[in-house]
């Protein structure tokens, strides 16, 4: 299957980071993407950072169409202007929709100390449990960054998927899943060619495993 990778959706109403405006797109462009893959089990939807626009503009366009997705905020951001805070977080679950974790202050997580990692690792994905009443075991390392000892970690707090940005296709039972990021230009022509390009998404995969099966012997 195919898995995106979605940042924000429409006019930021925070001050973005450095580069962060190329994972936004616009309502119009999100839109696009979601009719292409309704109805279409090979496309996995996943959103990152916990922006309040997963909220008040993904969520309901994912209702109507019968979608769901995966989610994961940023714990060290919930509840700051511009971000999902409590209540958002429970409308998600309510609606169906999955709570992972993006650790907790978009951090490289290969460079992290000890008390970092235990905040990244344990603190963050117990938070937005207990928040969104749902159990947290799925993460998505920050900038698609990991090494082997990040893999390490993942398995030790008990993490049962893990999505990185590599792109290429995923398995569906694979503990680690790579994702197609989708960027502030993603037109029709892009989308059609990341879900109709299976030889080359496969090829690509295949490298990712290649890397992945190397970097997991510990």
């Amino acid at each position: 299957m195919v898995i995106l990778a979605i940042g924000g959706v429409g006019r930021p109403v925070r001050a973005l980071d450095p580069g962060e405006n190329e994972s936004w797109v616009t309502v119009e462009q999100f839109e696009r993407v979601l009719d292409t893959v309704a109805g279409r089990e090979d496309v996995g939807l996943t959103f990152d950072d916990g922006n309040s626009s997963d909220v008040e503009i993904a969520l309901p366009r994912l209702v109507e169409r019968e979608l769901t997705a995966e989610f994961f905020p940023l714990a060290g951001r919930i509840g700051q202007w511009g971000f999902l805070d409590a209540e958002g977080l429970r409308k998600l679950v309510d609606a169906g929709m999955s709570i992972g974790s993006h650790g907790w202050a978009h951090r490289d997580w290969r460079r992290l100390d000890g008390s970092q990692a235990r905040r990244e690792f344990e603190t963050a994905p117990k938070l937005l449990a207990d928040l969104s009443g749902a159990p947290v075991r799925a993460y998505a390392p920050p900038f698609g960054a990991y090494d082997r000892r990040v893999l390490g970690r993942l398995r030790r707090s008990g993490a049962t998927k893990v999505y990185t940005t590599e792109g290429g296709a995923a398995s569906r039972d694979g503990w680690l899943r790579p994702r197609v990021e989708v960027r502030h230009d993603v037109d029709q022509e892009w989308i059609d060619n990341v879900l109709a390009d299976r030889e080359g998404l496969y090829r690509r995969a295949g490298r990712a495993i290649a890397r992945v099966a190397r970097l997991a012997r510990f």
